[in-house]
């Protein structure tokens, strides 16, 4: 499946240096998979353990990602803040049958009389 070069012999896929530290930080992430990321990153499972190793025996090896931690949060009120009053919405529903007819229903509707009116209303 690579890339194949003029002689109809595999080519050496190039991979930049920020990509491939990018792609064994993810292996690095707690409960990811080496085939699961390299298959995100279209690159065989084998290159990536050879990433793995050589950044390990740097100098300066590549470190896992920080993993997610909870901060805490205290929340106040300002003082002088604007408080929104609650917004009223009138509870109407208007309904168009086939062009022809027109309701209007306003709030505290019995179901089951609508019900009967829009059956009524769909058989003309």
């Amino acid at each position: 499946m690579g890339t194949t070069g003029s002689r109809g012999g595999r080519r050496k896929r190039s991979w930049p240096e920020a990509l491939k530290r990018e792609i064994v930080a993810a292996t690095l992430a707690p409960g990811s998979s080496v085939s699961i990321i390299a298959r995100q990153y279209d690159v065989n499972a084998n290159q990536v353990f050879i990433w793995r190793k050589r950044f390990r025996e740097e100098p300066h090896p590549l470190a896992a990602p920080p993993s997610s931690q909870l901060i805490p949060v205290t929340i106040t009120a300002e003082k002088d803040a604007a408080v929104p009053s609650p917004v009223t919405v009138s509870e109407k529903i208007e309904i168009d049958v086939s062009g022809k007819y027109r309701v209007h229903i306003g709030g505290g509707f019995d179901n089951g009389a609508l019900r009967r009116v829009l059956d009524v209303l769909e058989q003309r």
